[in-house]
């Protein structure tokens, strides 16, 4: 599953890059590459279908694994030892796991499908293979994932909602 996928191509990420293009919420990820850039990224990114209420990750897992919103919508909450509080609501066009792909700890809300998603992931194995050897690439990828983190962050209703 790690490996590179050679048989991915820049086109199969149409998808994503006109949800990012089209996306209208507030911590929508920007376009932070070229279409040679993004030729390049598709061997490191994985696709990932979830069905409707499939869980994407628990709220404390360790994995820091990024996950780019291509369609559908994902529903990010914290549990407590009392309820269950929805914090967000993401959307196609952003990202979600970008709290612990920065802070390498583990995720704060669980976040699971309200419908059927398509993402991508970028694990921390392929992102450390894509800064050695496209570290221009990576960085527009971290600074995209850390535009969004940073909105959220400023946004006091979505806050807690960094994954």
């Amino acid at each position: 599953m790690n490996a590179i996928s050679p048989g991915l191509h820049k086109h199969e990420l149409q998808g994503l890059l006109d949800a990012i293009a089209q996306a209208s919420a507030e911590d929508s990820m920007t376009n932070p590459l070229t279409p040679a850039q993004w030729e390049i990224l598709t061997p490191y990114l994985q696709p990932c279908t979830l069905a409707a209420s499939q869980i994407l990750f628990n709220q404390g897992a360790t994995d820091r694994t990024l996950y780019l919103v291509e369609s559908g919508t994902l529903s990010v909450h914290y549990q407590d030892d009392k309820e269950r509080l929805r914090l967000a609501i993401v959307g196609p066009g952003s990202v979600v796991g970008e709290g612990a792909f920065f802070s390498h700890r583990p995720r704060s809300a669980t976040v699971q499908a309200a419908g059927v998603c398509r993402l991508w992931s970028l694990t921390a194995l392929r992102f450390a293979e894509l800064s050695n050897r496209q570290p221009a690439i990576a960085l527009g990828v971290a600074m995209a994932a850390g535009a969004v983190l940073a909105k959220r962050l400023g946004n006091r209703r979505r806050r807690v909602a960094a994954t």
